[in-house]
């Protein structure tokens, strides 16, 4: 009788630790985010990711139940996002991520969470760049690869790229030649800019008139439909309780001014 009542104490023991870890334990729920983008995913020197999507994420996470100890960031470039997701490398995408057609086709979106767009940086005390058409003859530093100097290309002509046009490897770079006036100005979504100048206070003024229209979403798998519906019902809570508003503040500082509303959910 004894060794049948030990063996029902060893059954039960496990059966609680199985159940413990099926409520969390050390589960990991894997976010992918940039580490290149000041104000929205960078990384620190002390190995932490901070911006605007990295607390967007963390809320989310939260929501669905994980702790801190339970989130893990993974760097993601714009490339990947979409295998990453459909690999199962991470749980959900928070990295500037614009909802498309053509990406929902593939996979999942919850949000928007921002709305932004194509806009442009200038010097603070230039006042001459009003919109996109007082780029047509002023010289604009962009990204290589990005997608937002063929834009302009686009609007304004082979030529103008020839004769007005600066590609570096990333906007960090495009940052020393405005403020050196070696360029009139830098374009490319309103968040990155905010970001950037965020870090020099009182150097830089964004336009504030963008022309296009990026929305950013939560990236999951496909046909997910039950965490895409909480990870909604998540940011919708953000929005009501503060903690959007002050994520923006910290992240953007004076440009806050430019993302003063949360956009209408696309729930689906």
């Amino acid at each position: 009788m004894r060794v049948r009542r030990i063996g029902a104490v060893l059954l039960a023991a496990a059966a609680l630790a199985t159940s413990l870890a099926a409520c969390g334990g050390d589960d990991k729920f894997v976010i992918g985010v940039k580490f290149d983008q000041p104000g929205l995913g960078l990384k620190q020197t002390d190995g932490s990711v901070k911006g605007f999507d990295v607390d967007v994420a963390k809320y989310v996470a939260k929501e669905l139940g994980y702790s801190d100890d339970q989130i893990e960031f993974k760097e993601t470039v714009s490339a990947n996002r979409e295998p990453f997701i459909q690999q199962g490398q991470v749980d959900m995408v928070v990295a500037t991520y614009s909802i498309t057609d053509a990406r929902k086709e593939v996979i999942s979106f919850a949000g928007p969470y921002l709305i932004t767009g194509q806009d442009i940086l200038t010097r603070a005390g230039d006042s001459a760049i009003a919109n996109v058409d007082s780029l047509a003859t002023k010289k604009v530093c962009g990204a290589q690869g990005s997608s937002s100097p063929a834009r302009l290309v686009e609007k304004f002509g082979e030529p103008w790229k020839g004769q007005y046009l600066t590609e570096q490897q990333g906007y960090g770079a495009c940052l020393p030649l405005l403020e050196q006036s070696q360029v009139d100005a830098i374009s490319t979504d309103a968040t990155i800019l905010a970001g950037f100048a965020a870090q020099s206070p009182g150097k830089f003024r964004l336009v504030g008139q963008p022309f296009s229209e990026e929305k950013y979403g939560i990236g999951l798998k496909k046909d997910d439909k039950e965490t895409r519906d909480k990870i909604n019902t998540a940011i919708e809570k953000m929005f009501q309780d503060g903690s959007w508003k002050k994520y923006v503040d910290a992240n953007f500082g004076e440009f806050g001014q430019f993302f003063a509303t949360p956009p209408a959910l696309e729930r689906y």
